[in-house]
């Protein structure tokens, strides 16, 4: 299982410290990649994001890892708000094991991964060689198509 996770209110640095001990407790241990100082893609003006991403396994079910990720987003005191609005912390499912997946408000891999340079580059940090179901790519292979036009930048716990 590999997610994504992002921040951009308060304090993101610690939010996302947070967040990877609070998925520690339910999931156990993680790997997280670096963490990336992104623009925001959005036409809300808002300050950058900062992003990372983590693999770890777990016997959760990815609609029950998706309510428990959903849970804590709003333990951060994420509300409901516009789409691309600034947030004290997004957590994604990127992927799950080589699953497929595509229900009613989850799909995995991440709809919109092979675009996201911000959560492929964390990705590549802990599972450059991991495929992505579906495409026949590796993360590393992903993120050397994504191609260079959103700022990310590396800045490291």
């Amino acid at each position: 299982m590999a997610l994504g996770l992002g921040a951009n209110l308060g304090d993101p640095p610690a939010q996302l410290h947070w967040a990877l001990l609070r998925l520690e407790t339910l999931i156990g241990p993680l790997q997280s990649g670096s963490l990336y100082r992104t623009l925001p893609h959005s036409p809300i003006p808002q300050e950058p994001y900062l992003n990372t991403a983590v693999i770890g396994h777990t016997a959760l079910r990815a609609s029950d890892l998706l309510a428990h990720c959903k849970r804590l987003e709003l333990e951060a005191g994420r509300l409901p708000g516009p789409r691309s609005g600034p947030r004290p912390l997004d957590v994604d499912i990127l992927l799950y094991g080589s699953e497929l997946v595509d229900e009613p408000g989850l799909t995995i891999p991440h709809p919109r991964l092979l675009n996201r340079r911000f959560a492929l580059a964390p990705l590549a940090d802990v599972a450059a060689d991991r495929l992505i179901p579906g495409t026949g790519l590796t993360v590393a292979q992903a993120l050397q198509q994504v191609g260079q036009e959103d700022e990310v930048k590396e800045v490291g716990w």
